[in-house]
């Protein structure tokens, strides 16, 4: 008997040299979908290439793509990768999670920069989990946060514009609860909606007519420079959902950091490739803390003087 003991002993440590030496041999394959080239999904996909990269070394290889924002862009390439049998898939932004949801049911999917699954994937009975092949890290702020900012910072304003893509789940999500938000504090909200960037200018030209403009995190908003254009001239503030947007056309924003957040995910990658995590059970993740910062130039140009709790933007 304890001969027959030492022997499956035996058999039972060379199948686990075995099995390391093959995980330590094995190359991962992983494909980047980026919806767009935008400051905080830039550094939400280098947050995820360094954690994977300091994790496995060269025993990692990515294909990075990006959809210049294009839909259709984002489809061809999440087939390309389920084509080429990759090992995971990272989606930066919800137009590329949801392409890369309908591409695939088997690959693990992580998404980052995504504010809110349940709404991003239709899941109605919502868990903190998807219960499918997909997890990842939401950059979602306090919403009811951004809307005392409003409240903290322009304490006369009587209606509020919010403006947002359409065509984007989240952002319609953000709005819904900075809206309930500023409605119980007795602020008028005007909903001042764009479908594509083309309709950008237009629809914050008219939302000038409101006291403030509240941008929630949004991948069409990212053209923020022209939103600028047209706010600074017409002396109305921005308040921003990230600190993106808010570099280019906004007075303040409680964000969070991007690469940190593309880190975290980088971990979570690690977990179901080497460790054989459960991505659909995978809790869904989020920033661990927020920060008040404020644009110190527009700030200055538009006379605004913020609290001492606010750290200005590098």
């Amino acid at each position: 008997m304890k001969k027959m003991f030492a022997v499956l002993l035996a058999l039972c440590m060379v199948l686990t040299c075995l099995t390391m030496a093959s995980a330590e041999e094995k190359t991962y394959h992983v494909g980047i979908l980026q919806l767009v080239q935008h400051e905080a999904l830039d550094a939400a996909t280098k947050g995820f290439r360094d954690a994977l990269t300091e994790k496995l070394g060269d025993k990692v290889v990515f294909d990075e793509q990006n959809a210049s924002g294009d839909t259709a862009s984002c489809a061809m390439i999440a087939n390309g990768f389920v084509a080429a049998e990759v090992d995971l898939i990272m989606a930066n932004a919800t137009p590329a999670l949801q392409a890369a949801v309908s591409a695939t049911a088997d690959i693990p999917i992580l998404g980052t920069s995504i504010s809110h699954y349940g709404t991003a994937l239709e899941i109605s009975d919502w868990k903190g989990y998807t219960e499918i092949n997909v997890s990842g890290t939401s950059d979602l702020a306090p919403l009811d946060g951004q809307a005392n900012m409003i409240v903290e910072l322009f304490p006369e304003a009587k209606t509020v514009a919010l403006l947002y893509c359409s065509a984007e789940a989240n952002s319609a999500y953000q709005i819904g609860v900075v809206k309930a938000e500023l409605e119980a504090k007795g602020i008028t909200c005007k909903e001042y909606a764009f479908t594509d960037s083309n309709d950008v200018a237009s629809m914050a030209q008219q939302a000038t007519e409101c006291d403030v403009l509240y941008i929630p995190t949004d991948n069409t908003a990212a053209y923020s420079e022209t939103i600028a254009n047209v706010v600074v001239p017409a002396k109305v503030p921005v308040i921003a959902g990230e600190e993106g947007i808010c570099r280019g056309c906004g007075a303040a924003t409680l964000t969070i950091s991007y690469y940190d957040l593309g880190y975290k995910t980088g971990e979570m990658a690690y977990e179901i490739l080497v460790n054989g995590a459960d991505v659909s059970t995978m809790p869904i993740a989020f920033a661990p803390q927020f920060t008040k910062k404020y644009n110190a130039a527009i700030c200055e140009a538009l006379g605004i003087t913020v609290p001492d709790d606010y750290v200005p933007m590098d």
